[in-house]
């Protein structure tokens, strides 16, 4: 089952209080694939996932929707070709933001940062091609769940009955105060997607290095590097904690590429030591794993 960018899911995860319909606000949330929160938070809150294109070779699919997460690490496991992404056509934002506004009041879009896809340019195109259509289209400042936090929010203020404006602001307080943290088995997959930012620097690093990244205003950027995965998880932790706010309450997001067991130790060692309130554990998308790579795991965080 993938994301379908226009229709919403059913609600996939039972006891959990499904919004009433007839409830919802008329403020329309909207995002892109890379974000990829839980799909049952999808549904549950209504928001409209535009994908993004993945692309091996001569063939294409639409990320989440044509193709998920193993059967693109099989592929990219069996594969001569390395994978690529482009970001959704203006026509297909058009396409969206028209739709929605025949049942909507209002729309915001909230996308991955501008210098790591194209995809905030082709929204942006859309509507100013659509100046009729109250839209609102914001740069999430990152990826993964650093867009994922702020649509949330912004979903929430919307089912509250938040008019544009509101629920725009529910989701800018949060943008610029979310971090990234992340590790990866290698450099590659930032390198030859073009998203290597300023960690190019540690290219050329002795083999067996495990560097320790984080994307900062909207670039991945090098935090440290050590020798060896168990270090790399220790330095993880010693991230976390120097930017959590003491005495604060933290939300958190641990996410990972063809690593869920990994991944799972960490959302509970995470929850053990710093006992945020919220706790959500997601792949990333197979656009987002072309680009990181098997063995990605990470953890997205914000104290309130």
């Amino acid at each position: 089952m993938g994301w379908l960018g226009i229709t919403r899911l059913p609600a996939l995860r039972q006891g959990r209080t499904i919004v009433d319909q007839n409830a919802r606000a008329r403020i329309a949330v909207v995002t892109d694939s890379s974000a990829y929160p839980p799909q049952d938070l999808v549904a549950e809150y209504g928001i409209h996932v535009v994908p993004l294109i993945l692309l091996m070779g001569d063939d294409s699919w639409r990320d989440g929707v044509d193709i998920d997460p193993p059967a693109f690490y099989e592929l990219l496991r069996t594969s001569e070709h390395f994978p690529t992404s482009s970001q959704p056509s203006v026509t297909t934002f058009e396409e969206l933001f028209v739709q929605l506004s025949q049942e909507m009041d209002g729309i915001v879009a909230i996308l991955l940062s501008e210098e790591l896809s194209g995809t905030l340019d082709s929204a942006r195109a859309a509507a100013a091609n659509l100046p009729d259509i109250p839209l609102e289209i914001l740069d999430s400042r990152g990826c993964s769940m650093m867009t994922g936090f702020p649509v949330l929010a912004a979903a929430k203020a919307a089912v509250a009955g938040g008019d544009l404006q509101t629920v725009t602001q529910a989701a800018r307080d949060l943008i610029g105060r979310i971090h990234m943290i992340f590790i990866v088995d290698t450099l590659e997959y930032l390198h030859r997607g073009g998203r290597i930012g300023t960690a190019s620097k540690l290219l050329g690093s002795a083999l067996g290095i495990k560097p320790i990244l984080e994307v900062k205003d909207g670039f991945v950027q090098p935090v440290t590097k050590v020798r060896t995965r168990p270090k790399a998880l220790e330095k993880l932790f010693e991230q976390v904690d120097e930017r959590l706010v003491t005495g604060s309450a933290s939300h958190m997001a641990v996410f990972n590429v063809a690593a869920p067991e990994e991944a799972a130790r960490l959302a509970d060692q995470l929850q053990a030591r710093f006992q945020p309130v919220e706790m959500v554990q997601t792949e990333c998308s197979p656009v987002m794993g072309a680009h990181g790579g098997p063995g990605m795991v990470g953890v997205v965080f914000y104290s309130e």
